[in-house]
Protein backbone atom coordinates (compact mmCIF):
# COMPACT_ATOMS: atom_id res chain seq x y z
CA UNK A 1 0.00 0.00 0.00
CA UNK A 2 1.67 3.40 -0.75
CA UNK A 3 0.67 6.24 0.51
CA UNK A 4 1.68 10.09 -0.10
CA UNK A 5 2.83 12.52 2.47
CA UNK A 6 -0.32 12.93 4.12
CA UNK A 7 -1.06 9.30 4.44
CA UNK A 8 -3.41 8.80 1.84
CA UNK A 9 -3.58 6.28 0.29
CA UNK A 10 -2.47 6.45 -3.78
CA UNK A 11 -4.42 5.48 -6.67
CA UNK A 12 -7.58 4.19 -3.83
CA UNK A 13 -11.29 5.13 -4.67
CA UNK A 14 -12.95 7.65 -3.39
CA UNK A 15 -15.83 5.57 -1.26
CA UNK A 16 -17.91 7.16 1.52
CA UNK A 17 -16.96 4.76 4.28
CA UNK A 18 -20.01 3.33 6.98
CA UNK A 19 -19.85 1.86 9.63
CA UNK A 20 -22.34 0.21 11.95
CA UNK A 21 -25.59 -2.30 12.02
CA UNK A 22 -26.10 -4.82 9.21
CA UNK A 23 -29.44 -6.32 10.98
CA UNK A 24 -31.82 -8.85 9.81
CA UNK A 25 -35.77 -6.89 10.41
CA UNK A 26 -38.57 -8.53 10.91
CA UNK A 27 -41.45 -6.68 10.66
CA UNK A 28 -44.96 -7.69 11.88
CA UNK A 29 -48.00 -5.86 10.80
CA UNK A 30 -51.45 -6.51 12.13
CA UNK A 31 -54.75 -6.69 10.09
CA UNK A 32 -56.53 -5.47 12.78
CA UNK A 33 -56.35 -3.98 16.41
CA UNK A 34 -53.98 -6.14 18.51
CA UNK A 35 -55.03 -7.22 21.64
CA UNK A 36 -52.50 -7.87 24.86
CA UNK A 37 -51.74 -11.70 25.62
CA UNK A 38 -52.54 -13.47 22.63
CA UNK A 39 -51.49 -13.08 18.83
CA UNK A 40 -53.03 -11.07 15.91
CA UNK A 41 -53.46 -11.92 12.72
CA UNK A 42 -51.38 -10.13 9.77
CA UNK A 43 -48.13 -9.90 7.68
CA UNK A 44 -44.78 -10.82 9.18
CA UNK A 45 -41.71 -9.71 6.59
CA UNK A 46 -38.30 -10.26 6.48
CA UNK A 47 -36.09 -7.55 5.43
CA UNK A 48 -32.76 -6.66 5.40
CA UNK A 49 -32.13 -3.88 7.57
CA UNK A 50 -29.64 -2.22 9.91
CA UNK A 51 -28.80 1.65 9.95
CA UNK A 52 -25.39 1.56 8.64
CA UNK A 53 -26.37 -1.23 6.41
CA UNK A 54 -29.57 0.28 4.83
CA UNK A 55 -27.74 3.66 4.44
CA UNK A 56 -25.03 2.07 2.40
CA UNK A 57 -27.54 0.27 -0.03
CA UNK A 58 -29.20 3.19 -0.64
CA UNK A 59 -25.64 4.84 -1.35
CA UNK A 60 -25.15 2.03 -3.59
CA UNK A 61 -28.89 2.20 -5.68
CA UNK A 62 -27.36 5.73 -6.10
CA UNK A 63 -24.58 5.34 -8.04
CA UNK A 64 -22.25 5.81 -4.74
CA UNK A 65 -19.91 2.79 -3.83
CA UNK A 66 -19.93 2.04 -0.13
CA UNK A 67 -16.98 0.49 1.81
CA UNK A 68 -19.07 -0.94 4.83
CA UNK A 69 -17.78 -2.31 8.39
CA UNK A 70 -19.39 -4.24 10.35
CA UNK A 71 -19.71 -7.34 12.16
CA UNK A 72 -21.93 -10.35 11.73
CA UNK A 73 -22.61 -13.88 12.59
CA UNK A 74 -22.37 -17.20 10.74
CA UNK A 75 -25.97 -17.89 11.32
CA UNK A 76 -28.88 -17.71 8.58
CA UNK A 77 -29.06 -13.65 9.68
CA UNK A 78 -25.75 -13.39 8.90
CA UNK A 79 -25.32 -15.43 5.82
CA UNK A 80 -28.41 -13.75 4.11
CA UNK A 81 -26.49 -10.48 4.62
CA UNK A 82 -23.14 -11.16 3.49
CA UNK A 83 -24.58 -12.60 0.33
CA UNK A 84 -26.88 -9.90 -0.43
CA UNK A 85 -24.08 -7.77 -0.08
CA UNK A 86 -21.46 -9.59 -1.94
CA UNK A 87 -24.25 -10.13 -4.70
CA UNK A 88 -23.86 -7.03 -5.33
CA UNK A 89 -20.41 -6.71 -6.60
CA UNK A 90 -19.54 -4.92 -3.09
CA UNK A 91 -16.41 -5.69 -0.68
CA UNK A 92 -16.87 -7.66 2.47
CA UNK A 93 -13.77 -7.16 3.43
CA UNK A 94 -14.74 -5.00 6.05
CA UNK A 95 -17.57 -7.04 7.38
CA UNK A 96 -16.06 -9.06 10.74
CA UNK A 97 -17.89 -12.54 10.47
CA UNK A 98 -17.75 -14.44 13.94
CA UNK A 99 -18.12 -18.23 14.62
CA UNK A 100 -20.57 -19.12 17.37
CA UNK A 101 -22.29 -15.28 17.18
CA UNK A 102 -25.85 -14.89 16.68
CA UNK A 103 -26.59 -11.45 14.00
CA UNK A 104 -28.17 -8.63 14.96
CA UNK A 105 -31.85 -9.23 14.74
CA UNK A 106 -34.65 -6.63 15.09
CA UNK A 107 -38.20 -7.35 15.83
CA UNK A 108 -40.63 -4.62 14.89
CA UNK A 109 -44.52 -4.16 15.19
CA UNK A 110 -45.50 -1.81 13.14
CA UNK A 111 -48.86 -0.04 13.27
CA UNK A 112 -51.82 0.57 10.39
CA UNK A 113 -49.84 3.59 9.08
CA UNK A 114 -46.66 1.66 9.05
CA UNK A 115 -44.82 3.50 12.14
CA UNK A 116 -42.89 1.42 14.65
CA UNK A 117 -45.11 0.91 17.78
CA UNK A 118 -42.75 -1.39 19.69
CA UNK A 119 -40.09 -3.41 19.27
CA UNK A 120 -37.32 -5.55 20.42
CA UNK A 121 -33.79 -5.54 18.91
CA UNK A 122 -30.94 -7.92 19.78
CA UNK A 123 -27.49 -6.16 18.43
CA UNK A 124 -25.12 -7.24 21.10
CA UNK A 125 -22.81 -8.73 18.04
CA UNK A 126 -22.35 -5.31 16.50
CA UNK A 127 -21.57 -3.80 19.98
CA UNK A 128 -19.53 -6.79 20.97
CA UNK A 129 -17.32 -7.67 17.66
CA UNK A 130 -17.26 -4.61 16.07
CA UNK A 131 -14.60 -3.41 17.76
CA UNK A 132 -12.21 -0.46 18.13
CA UNK A 133 -8.68 -2.78 17.02
CA UNK A 134 -11.15 -4.48 13.74
CA UNK A 135 -12.55 -0.76 12.97
CA UNK A 136 -8.57 0.93 13.31
CA UNK A 137 -7.23 -2.14 10.16
CA UNK A 138 -9.38 0.32 8.17
CA UNK A 139 -7.68 3.67 8.50
CA UNK A 140 -6.93 3.38 4.75
CA UNK A 141 -10.10 3.69 3.50
CA UNK A 142 -10.92 6.71 5.73
CA UNK A 143 -8.06 8.54 4.40
CA UNK A 144 -9.52 8.47 0.86
CA UNK A 145 -13.36 8.45 1.90
CA UNK A 146 -15.27 11.48 1.07
CA UNK A 147 -17.25 11.10 4.42
CA UNK A 148 -17.39 8.69 7.44
CA UNK A 149 -20.69 7.68 8.47
CA UNK A 150 -21.12 6.03 11.70
CA UNK A 151 -23.92 4.75 13.57
CA UNK A 152 -24.92 4.62 17.28
CA UNK A 153 -25.22 1.14 17.19
CA UNK A 154 -21.77 1.08 17.92
CA UNK A 155 -20.00 1.18 21.68
CA UNK A 156 -18.52 4.22 22.89
CA UNK A 157 -15.28 3.14 22.22
CA UNK A 158 -15.52 2.21 18.83
CA UNK A 159 -17.58 5.71 17.65
CA UNK A 160 -13.77 7.28 19.46
CA UNK A 161 -11.21 5.20 17.37
CA UNK A 162 -13.81 5.60 14.28
CA UNK A 163 -13.90 9.47 14.33
CA UNK A 164 -10.63 10.24 15.57
CA UNK A 165 -9.05 8.75 12.69
CA UNK A 166 -11.32 10.63 10.50
CA UNK A 167 -9.88 13.59 11.75
CA UNK A 168 -6.87 12.70 11.37
CA UNK A 169 -7.69 11.94 7.64
CA UNK A 170 -9.73 15.15 7.59
CA UNK A 171 -12.37 13.44 6.74
CA UNK A 172 -15.88 14.64 7.88
CA UNK A 173 -17.99 12.53 10.09
CA UNK A 174 -22.17 12.20 9.91
CA UNK A 175 -23.41 10.73 13.15
CA UNK A 176 -26.97 8.82 12.59
CA UNK A 177 -28.20 8.60 16.64
CA UNK A 178 -30.53 5.36 15.65
CA UNK A 179 -32.68 5.62 18.86
CA UNK A 180 -33.18 7.98 22.10
CA UNK A 181 -31.22 5.93 23.93
CA UNK A 182 -28.55 4.96 21.88
CA UNK A 183 -28.12 9.01 20.35
CA UNK A 184 -26.81 9.62 23.55
CA UNK A 185 -23.66 8.42 22.66
CA UNK A 186 -22.56 11.60 21.13
CA UNK A 187 -21.19 13.10 24.15
CA UNK A 188 -17.75 12.05 23.57
CA UNK A 189 -17.46 12.45 19.92
CA UNK A 190 -19.39 15.80 19.61
CA UNK A 191 -16.30 17.63 18.75
CA UNK A 192 -15.61 15.61 15.56
CA UNK A 193 -19.02 15.63 14.10
CA UNK A 194 -19.95 17.36 10.52
CA UNK A 195 -23.60 16.11 10.31
CA UNK A 196 -26.18 14.90 12.43
CA UNK A 197 -29.58 13.77 11.61
CA UNK A 198 -31.99 13.08 14.89
CA UNK A 199 -35.20 13.16 14.51
CA UNK A 200 -36.92 15.23 17.53
CA UNK A 201 -36.97 12.75 20.31
CA UNK A 202 -33.22 12.17 19.56
CA UNK A 203 -32.55 15.96 19.23
CA UNK A 204 -33.77 16.69 22.48
CA UNK A 205 -31.93 13.27 24.21
CA UNK A 206 -28.42 14.65 22.34
CA UNK A 207 -28.73 17.55 23.82
CA UNK A 208 -29.71 17.09 27.17
CA UNK A 209 -26.42 14.18 26.86
CA UNK A 210 -24.33 17.82 25.87
CA UNK A 211 -25.89 19.71 28.99
CA UNK A 212 -25.94 19.87 32.63
CA UNK A 213 -28.87 17.73 33.43
CA UNK A 214 -32.29 17.09 31.67
CA UNK A 215 -32.62 20.60 30.87
CA UNK A 216 -34.78 19.89 27.40
CA UNK A 217 -38.10 18.03 27.67
CA UNK A 218 -39.47 15.74 24.53
CA UNK A 219 -41.84 17.91 21.94
CA UNK A 220 -45.48 16.13 22.38
CA UNK A 221 -46.83 14.14 19.40
CA UNK A 222 -50.04 15.51 19.61
CA UNK A 223 -48.02 18.92 18.75
CA UNK A 224 -46.08 17.29 16.07
CA UNK A 225 -49.64 15.90 14.58
CA UNK A 226 -51.44 19.38 15.17
CA UNK A 227 -52.04 21.92 12.89
CA UNK A 228 -49.17 23.63 14.48
CA UNK A 229 -47.25 26.30 12.26
CA UNK A 230 -43.37 25.25 11.22
CA UNK A 231 -42.04 28.19 12.57
CA UNK A 232 -44.01 27.16 15.93
CA UNK A 233 -42.76 23.92 15.32
CA UNK A 234 -39.07 25.60 15.16
CA UNK A 235 -39.17 27.90 18.06
CA UNK A 236 -39.97 24.34 20.35
CA UNK A 237 -36.94 22.83 18.63
CA UNK A 238 -34.49 25.98 18.47
CA UNK A 239 -33.11 25.62 22.16
CA UNK A 240 -31.97 21.82 21.68
CA UNK A 241 -30.56 22.35 18.10
CA UNK A 242 -28.51 25.60 19.39
CA UNK A 243 -26.63 23.13 21.89
CA UNK A 244 -25.81 21.11 19.19
CA UNK A 245 -24.57 23.79 16.76
CA UNK A 246 -22.94 25.82 19.88
CA UNK A 247 -21.10 22.17 20.73
CA UNK A 248 -19.43 22.65 16.96
CA UNK A 249 -21.48 20.53 14.86
CA UNK A 250 -21.83 22.21 11.21
CA UNK A 251 -24.78 20.65 10.23
CA UNK A 252 -27.76 19.52 12.23
CA UNK A 253 -31.01 18.12 10.01
CA UNK A 254 -33.74 17.45 12.07
CA UNK A 255 -36.11 14.93 10.71
CA UNK A 256 -39.75 15.75 11.08
CA UNK A 257 -41.51 12.82 9.48
CA UNK A 258 -44.52 13.95 7.73
CA UNK A 259 -43.93 17.54 8.62
CA UNK A 260 -40.38 17.42 6.79
CA UNK A 261 -36.92 18.56 7.87
CA UNK A 262 -35.00 21.53 9.35
CA UNK A 263 -31.98 22.03 7.99
CA UNK A 264 -29.91 24.10 10.26
CA UNK A 265 -25.70 25.23 10.72
CA UNK A 266 -23.58 28.23 10.99
CA UNK A 267 -23.32 29.82 7.41
CA UNK A 268 -20.66 32.62 6.45
CA UNK A 269 -21.00 32.85 2.67
CA UNK A 270 -24.46 31.39 1.85
CA UNK A 271 -25.59 28.29 2.80
CA UNK A 272 -25.42 26.70 -1.22
CA UNK A 273 -21.23 28.12 -0.89
CA UNK A 274 -20.29 25.90 1.72
CA UNK A 275 -18.07 23.37 0.94
CA UNK A 276 -18.35 20.32 3.89
CA UNK A 277 -16.83 17.56 1.70
CA UNK A 278 -13.26 17.96 0.09
CA UNK A 279 -13.15 15.05 -1.45
CA UNK A 280 -15.96 14.09 -4.54
CA UNK A 281 -17.35 11.16 -5.64
CA UNK A 282 -17.77 12.06 -9.12
CA UNK A 283 -16.72 9.04 -10.77
CA UNK A 284 -19.26 7.00 -9.30
CA UNK A 285 -22.70 9.84 -8.95
CA UNK A 286 -21.70 11.64 -11.88
CA UNK A 287 -25.35 10.34 -12.98
CA UNK A 288 -27.14 11.65 -9.80
CA UNK A 289 -25.07 14.72 -10.12
CA UNK A 290 -25.72 15.88 -13.34
CA UNK A 291 -29.74 14.88 -13.07
CA UNK A 292 -30.52 16.51 -9.98
CA UNK A 293 -28.71 19.78 -11.40
CA UNK A 294 -30.72 19.98 -14.07
CA UNK A 295 -33.92 19.92 -11.82
CA UNK A 296 -32.65 21.92 -9.17
CA UNK A 297 -30.52 24.69 -10.75
CA UNK A 298 -27.52 24.91 -7.90
CA UNK A 299 -27.40 28.70 -5.70
CA UNK A 300 -30.93 29.16 -4.97
CA UNK A 301 -30.96 32.49 -3.49
CA UNK A 302 -32.72 32.13 -0.40
CA UNK A 303 -35.83 34.71 0.18
CA UNK A 304 -33.82 36.51 3.25
CA UNK A 305 -31.78 39.60 4.41
CA UNK A 306 -28.51 37.59 5.25
CA UNK A 307 -26.68 39.39 8.18
CA UNK A 308 -22.99 40.94 7.94
CA UNK A 309 -20.67 37.65 9.14
CA UNK A 310 -21.09 34.66 10.43
CA UNK A 311 -24.65 33.75 11.06
CA UNK A 312 -27.20 30.77 12.26
CA UNK A 313 -29.99 29.95 9.53
CA UNK A 314 -32.73 27.01 9.98
CA UNK A 315 -34.38 26.18 6.07
CA UNK A 316 -37.66 24.20 5.99
CA UNK A 317 -38.13 21.52 3.67
CA UNK A 318 -41.72 20.09 3.34
CA UNK A 319 -42.40 16.37 3.05
CA UNK A 320 -43.42 14.81 0.20
CA UNK A 321 -46.93 12.75 -0.25
CA UNK A 322 -46.58 9.08 -0.18
CA UNK A 323 -48.49 5.83 -0.48
CA UNK A 324 -46.89 4.80 2.63
CA UNK A 325 -45.99 0.72 3.26
CA UNK A 326 -43.98 1.16 6.29
CA UNK A 327 -41.54 4.03 7.70
CA UNK A 328 -38.75 1.97 8.71
CA UNK A 329 -36.33 2.53 6.26
CA UNK A 330 -37.15 5.95 5.72
CA UNK A 331 -34.89 7.73 7.66
CA UNK A 332 -31.75 5.73 6.56
CA UNK A 333 -32.88 6.75 2.63
CA UNK A 334 -33.04 10.58 3.58
CA UNK A 335 -29.58 9.80 5.58
CA UNK A 336 -28.41 7.33 2.24
CA UNK A 337 -29.84 10.41 -0.46
CA UNK A 338 -28.32 13.33 1.08
CA UNK A 339 -24.75 11.79 1.82
CA UNK A 340 -24.25 10.35 -2.25
CA UNK A 341 -25.31 14.08 -2.86
CA UNK A 342 -23.09 15.51 -0.86
CA UNK A 343 -20.64 13.06 -2.30
CA UNK A 344 -21.40 13.98 -6.16
CA UNK A 345 -20.90 17.70 -5.55
CA UNK A 346 -24.70 19.04 -5.36
CA UNK A 347 -24.82 21.72 -2.33
CA UNK A 348 -26.38 21.32 0.81
CA UNK A 349 -29.60 22.45 0.00
CA UNK A 350 -29.79 19.93 -2.99
CA UNK A 351 -29.04 17.17 -0.95
CA UNK A 352 -31.37 17.45 1.48
CA UNK A 353 -34.19 17.71 -1.26
CA UNK A 354 -32.21 14.24 -3.11
CA UNK A 355 -32.34 13.01 0.66
CA UNK A 356 -35.95 13.42 0.92
CA UNK A 357 -37.39 12.05 -2.22
CA UNK A 358 -34.88 9.17 -1.70
CA UNK A 359 -36.61 8.54 1.92
CA UNK A 360 -40.30 8.41 0.06
CA UNK A 361 -39.18 5.83 -2.39
CA UNK A 362 -37.89 3.96 0.87
CA UNK A 363 -41.53 4.33 2.34
CA UNK A 364 -43.34 3.20 -0.35
CA UNK A 365 -41.66 0.11 -0.85
CA UNK A 366 -42.05 -3.07 1.16
CA UNK A 367 -38.05 -3.70 2.07
CA UNK A 368 -36.06 -0.77 3.92
CA UNK A 369 -34.37 0.84 0.62
CA UNK A 370 -36.70 -0.35 -3.02
CA UNK A 371 -34.93 -2.64 -5.30
CA UNK A 372 -33.93 0.17 -7.43
CA UNK A 373 -34.08 4.44 -7.89
CA UNK A 374 -35.71 6.21 -10.93
CA UNK A 375 -33.11 9.24 -11.22
CA UNK A 376 -35.44 11.44 -13.15
CA UNK A 377 -37.94 10.66 -10.62
CA UNK A 378 -35.51 11.12 -7.57
CA UNK A 379 -34.84 14.38 -9.45
CA UNK A 380 -38.16 15.77 -9.92
CA UNK A 381 -39.37 15.25 -5.95
CA UNK A 382 -36.65 16.62 -5.12
CA UNK A 383 -37.06 20.03 -7.66
CA UNK A 384 -40.67 20.26 -6.00
CA UNK A 385 -39.20 20.20 -2.11
CA UNK A 386 -35.76 22.50 -3.44
CA UNK A 387 -38.21 24.73 -4.63
CA UNK A 388 -40.69 24.74 -1.65
CA UNK A 389 -38.04 25.10 1.15
CA UNK A 390 -38.35 28.52 3.02
CA UNK A 391 -36.09 30.13 6.15
CA UNK A 392 -37.42 30.07 9.19
CA UNK A 393 -34.96 31.93 11.56
CA UNK A 394 -31.89 33.83 10.46
CA UNK A 395 -29.93 35.85 12.82
CA UNK A 396 -26.09 36.99 13.50
CA UNK A 397 -26.35 36.00 17.15
CA UNK A 398 -28.09 33.75 19.11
Amino acid sequence: MELDKKGQVLGDEAEPVVIGGMVLDINATPSVPANPRTTTPGKVHYALGGVARNVAECLLKLGAKPYLISATGFDLAGNLMLESWRSAGLSIEGIRKIQDVESAVVCNILDGEGELATGVASVEAIERFLTPDWIQKFKFKFCVAPVLMVDANLSPPALVVSCRMAAECDTPVWFEPVSVTKSKRVAPIVKYITFTSPNEDELVAMANALSSGNKFSPIERDILSSSCSTESLFQMLKPPIWVLLEKGIQVVIVTLGSNGVFLCLKAMHGVEKHDFIKRKSFSFCRELYETVNLSCPPSRTLNTSRPSGSYYIAIHFPALSASVVRLTGGGDCFVGGTIASICSGLDIMQSVAVGIAAARGAVESESNVPAEYDLTKVADDARSVYSDAKVVFCESKL
